[in-house]
């Protein structure tokens, strides 16, 4: 179990950056950490590849002109906008250029302590083909975590990434108890996102918090950013397909939507603790009838099934 206090409050910025306009989607970033850091979030996450945009005609220039190393100027002001602030910040994936491997990039997510020092770099291992990615940045080729003071250890799974299963169960077994989940998640795969994530967060015992970009001037993104819990549910959720925010114009749409809650970080896992030792436990079940396994329904809240 991890070492969080309680309780955390978690904000999320959801917004859809415009492409090739870096400068400007700092601005945006950077105004949207404070909004939230003021609404009392100790823990904030961006989404996906917010700095250049998500346009796969385009990222390729997009991607090259914001690229950066890590340990650069724009990891430098990300530090600092932590630590003015006191949050734990995702921030979101940034285009990582390595001076050691001229001419690569990587899709990478920074996680900076609220003291600004860089607790994670985590390069995407799963490039998603159909926006073109790999023919734009390297893969990475490892997952790891980081103990936090807001959310204990966490790990972080970039879009497509949380896709595969092995994903989950490689972060669960490494301990992470939170899983930051920037993305860039389209519209068209929206059963993917409901379905995978929740099943992922249930199976681990884990929560998941996803920022992802908004659909919001027809990026064609889902949004539906969210926190779900070890036990499956969403906790909170941001609009989907860029629909505006209850009382805003439509044309504020751009806007980040802000998403706030606050969650039983380390309770909840515990609640859950004795369901998913029963779930990952290695197991031979029987051809017959599955009642026929007499450990079926111990220690866990699903009745066992009744025997015919």
């Amino acid at each position: 179990m991890t070492g969080a206090g309680s309780a955390a409050t978690v904000g999320i910025a959801q917004w859809a950056p415009r492409p090739g306009e870096s400068a400007h989607n700092e601005a945006v970033a950077a105004r949207a950490v404070g909004e939230l850091a003021a609404r009392g979030c100790t823990a904030v996450v961006l989404p996906e590849l917010w700095i250049c945009g998500y346009r796969p005609a385009t990222l390729a220039r997009d991607a090259a002109a914001a690229a950066q190393p890590v340990g650069g100027p724009l990891t430098g002001r990300l530090s600092q906008l932590a630590a003015r602030h006191r949050v734990l910040l995702c921030a979101g994936t940034v285009v990582e250029s390595d001076p050691r491997d001229a001419g690569r990039l990587y899709n990478t997510a920074l996680v900076f302590g609220a003291d600004g020092a860089l607790l994670l770099a985590q390069r995407k291992t799963h490039l998603y083909p159909p926006g073109g990615e790999h023919l734009v940045f390297t893969a990475g080729d490892r997952f790891a975590t980081a103990e936090t003071a807001q959310l204990g250890r966490v790990a972080c799974a970039i879009c497509y990434d949380g896709d595969f299963p092995e994903t989950a169960r490689t972060l669960a077994a490494a301990g992470a108890g939170v899983v930051l989940a920037p993305a860039a998640y389209e519209a068209a795969a929206e059963s993917w996102w409901d379905t995978l994530y929740p099943a992922h967060a249930l199976t681990g015992g884990q929560w998941w918090i996803s920022a992802n970009q908004s659909g919001a001037g027809g990026s064609g993104m889902l949004g539906g950013s969210r926190i779900i819990a070890p036990d499956g549910r969403t906790v909170a959720a941001a609009s989907r397909h860029g629909a505006a925010p209850s009382g805003n114009r439509a044309d504020d749409a751009a806007e980040p939507e802000l998403l706030v809650a606050r969650i039983d970080v380390a309770g909840e896992r515990g609640r859950v603790a004795d369901d998913v030792a029963l779930l990952s436990a290695p197991r031979r079940l029987p051809c017959g009838p599955y009642a026929a396994d007499s450990r079926a329904g111990e220690g866990s809240r699903r009745p066992a099934v009744p025997p015919e």
